[in-house]
């Protein structure tokens, strides 16, 4: 192959992962060294189920493309072997997976990754990955917004029957 070709074969490459990162609610890093086979295709296969996808792409293709899809703080993460995880559904499915994932096999190391276009390190990823599924957030969120209502209610029924 001609050098041209190599170039234009990565100038396409970078072009494509660019639009995954892009296209992604969120790209999360995480390094699997260490882990068999069988244990990243299962990795792959919980992902895939949740809507999410996991490449190993190289580092210096990841930081082209980070760079290009305006998510330079990736930077400093891309080193050594890195998963790539992309997700297109649910914005915190992927650290959720990836979190219950490394929980069972500790080689799998969260390293960060962009979430709704912001930048999470390790500790904030797990943070993410642990918070309740959206429904019962708007659950909570409805409960307490209704509860000063519901004590006003009450209240104003109380005075009501003491007149």
């Amino acid at each position: 192959m001609s050098r041209e070709t190599v170039i234009q074969a990565k100038e396409q490459s970078v072009d494509e992962v660019t639009q995954k990162m892009q296209k992604a609610k969120a790209v999360v890093l995480a390094e699997y060294r260490g882990l068999t086979v069988e244990k990243t295709e299962m990795l792959r296969r919980l992902l895939r189920k949740e809507g999410c996808e996991m490449n190993v792409i190289k580092n210096n293709i990841s930081r082209r493309a980070a760079q290009k899809a305006g998510y330079q703080a990736l930077d400093t993460d891309l080193k050594g072997p890195n998963g790539v995880v992309f997700a297109y559904d649910d914005a915190i499915i992927a650290a959720k997976v990836l979190h219950e994932f490394a929980r069972k096999n500790p080689k799998l190391i969260v390293k960060s990754g962009v979430v709704d276009g912001d930048f999470y390190n390790p500790a904030e990823i797990k943070t993410i990955a642990t918070l309740p599924p959206r429904d019962t957030l708007l659950a909570m969120l409805a409960t307490q917004l209704y509860a000063p209502l519901r004590d006003l209610a009450i209240g104003l029924d109380l005075i009501t029957k003491k007149e």
